[in-house]
């Protein structure tokens, strides 16, 4: 049994923010920054791609409204909502989260993009490529 379904379970504690029949919100330990929060599903997938459409459908409203409490309890000025997607995205435990990372100003968390050099003609393949495999 993964970490986070101990915690459904109630074998772990945690700082729960939010929680209903389906959800669960807590406080990562981590704290990124100040009031960092994974949502998860109470039902064991391993990540994004192998969760319902159904409960992705949900998790988003759900996110967005924690966010926003958030925001309300520590003023934060933004917001990173994010998944990885396995552990060469960085996805340390093997069930499908949301992490709610408040962002202020100077805090030392960096998600950063690289440009990178595909000429327009890699890019017009690539999207092609895409396209046929929907």
């Amino acid at each position: 049994m993964c970490i986070f379904c101990k915690i459904v379970n109630g074998d772990i504690p945690s700082y729960k923010v939010y929680e209903d029949e389906n959800f669960l919100a807590f406080l990562d330990i981590s704290q990124t920054t100040k009031g960092h929060t994974l949502l998860i599903p109470k039902n064991h997938s391993d990540n994004v791609l192998s969760t319902s459409e159904n409960t992705l459908s949900l998790m988003l409203p759900l996110a967005t409204k924690i966010a926003l409490a958030i925001q309300k309890t520590t003023n934060a000025q933004g917001f990173n909502i994010l998944t990885n997607c396995g552990e060469i995205a960085g996805q340390s435990v093997m069930h499908f989260h949301i992490h709610i990372i408040p962002r202020y100003q100077n805090d030392t968390f960096n998600i950063s993009f690289t440009s990178n050099s595909f000429t327009k003609e890699d890019l017009t393949t690539l999207c092609s490529n895409i396209k046929e495999s929907l």
